[in-house]
């Protein structure tokens, strides 16, 4: 575990420096669409292949699954989960919520999780069974218990339709019974968030493995509970998922109206 975890952190370093290289360049025109306003950078592009290319150098039989397209199939039973660019449209406008998010799973599940914000300067590891850091400091979710008085943050999925008008009648309801809601425009960042204490909670449906990889082993190891919406376990596709301190766990699924 230690190997994965040294290597996880020095890509994401090295991804970071070209997150960093590319943004004040970078202009809203120079954007491709994988979606009506799903926006692809070739600065995605690069950061997966810089990663994409040395985990196979140093682990050939180790498998890969990236958000832009990069794909291997291991015979190790170890697998890479990489979102080269969680936050695009932010990054695409020179807003600083953004990072890189490398999850590591074997056959028992989420080994290693890193997410890297560089213009934030927040830099989130944890190990399984080994707690969560930013920047070498241990993390800890929240103590509220409280819906009432919870920050909680979502987002909404790409595509017209379903599920976007899905969770936007939760967050409808969020609305009323929560201290108050964020949309900051990256799933990884936001589960971040709940494993440092800043949120109390995090739900979102439509994400992807990526999306989620990372962030979701930060909250369990800063002592979090992540299920989907429905409470139930299959959440590690990012379909359906809800991050809590675990104190308003289920006070939060309770409030959905639609899962």
């Amino acid at each position: 575990m230690q190997e994965l975890y040294e290597f996880a952190i020095r890509l994401a370093e090295e991804a970071g420096k070209i997150l960093v290289e590319g943004h004040d360049s970078v202009g809203r025109g120079e954007v491709s669409y994988k979606g009506w306003r799903n926006l692809v950078t070739e600065i995605d592009l690069a950061v997966e292949r810089h990663v994409a290319d040395a985990i196979s150098k140093r682990f050939p039989d180790h498998g890969i699954l990236a958000e832009e397209g990069a794909a291997k199939e291991g015979t190790s039973g170890v697998r890479w989960i990489i979102d080269p660019l969680d936050g695009t449209t932010n990054y695409v406008h020179h807003h600083p919520f953004h990072c890189v998010s490398i999850g590591v799973e074997d056959e028992e599940g989420p080994v290693v999780g890193v997410i890297y914000a560089p213009k934030l300067n927040e830099f989130y590891t944890c190990r399984r069974g080994q707690g969560a850091t930013m920047n070498g400091n241990a993390i800890h979710v929240s103590e509220e218990t409280e819906l009432k008085r919870s920050l909680l943050a979502s987002g909404f999925a790409y595509g017209k339709g379903e599920p976007e008008d899905r969770n936007m009648k939760n967050w409808e309801a969020l609305s009323a019974t929560s201290r108050g809601l964020r949309r900051c425009g990256s799933a990884a960042l936001d589960l971040a968030y709940v494993a440092n204490g800043r949120y109390d909670g995090f739900w979102e449906l439509g994400l992807n493995p990526w999306d989620v990889a990372a962030g979701a082993l930060l909250v369990i190891e800063a002592g979090g509970h992540v299920t989907d919406c429905r409470g139930g376990e299959a959440y590690h596709d990012g379909q359906s998922i809800t991050a809590t301190n675990g104190k308003i766990h289920r006070a939060l699924l309770d409030e959905f109206v639609t899962v």
